[in-house]
């Protein structure tokens, strides 16, 4: 068979009646034991459909557990912070000396976020400069790696 005459070949055995529109077409796509040419699959396919409407649940935006984890440390740090009054931080030029925030220095994620032995009290402008310069931070031994 020629090139020509296998292409004209393979053309007619793909053609069949399109049931969008009765005419014989290639067929372009088989949906729910219907056949439909490219052109009435495309207006199928746009038409306007119905999704069943399902209510989800909204996702909580924290766990029990962390729930349980806040109330706890909330506790804990007002007692940090009265027992520690100043600021162990006392960067030159920002510090304020009186503490008012807990620095957690090896992270807060799991367990280190209720383990006093990682926590630092500090005054707000040393803790805002320790969390936007981690690397100095470490360096002078305020924060350590969280890796």
């Amino acid at each position: 068979m020629s090139k020509i005459n296998r292409t004209t070949h393979l053309m007619k055995v793909n053609k069949k009646p399109c049931d969008g529109c009765g005419i014989e077409k290639v067929i372009w796509k088989n949906h729910q034991r219907k056949r439909y040419c490219k052109q009435c699959w495309s207006a199928h396919a746009t038409s306007p459909r119905t999704k069943p409407t399902v209510k989800r649940k909204a996702l909580p935006s924290r766990s029990q557990k962390r729930i349980k984890q806040e109330a706890e440390y909330s506790a804990k740090r007002k007692i940090f912070l009265s027992s520690h009054p100043l600021c162990k931080a006392n960067l030159p030029g920002i510090c304020t000396n009186h503490s008012t925030d807990v620095h957690h220095t090896a992270g807060r994620i799991g367990d280190l976020y209720l383990d006093e032995t990682n926590w630092l009290a500090l005054c707000r402008s040393c803790h805002m400069w320790i969390e936007t310069h981690p690397r100095e931070a470490r360096e002078m031994k305020l924060s350590k790696s969280k890796l």
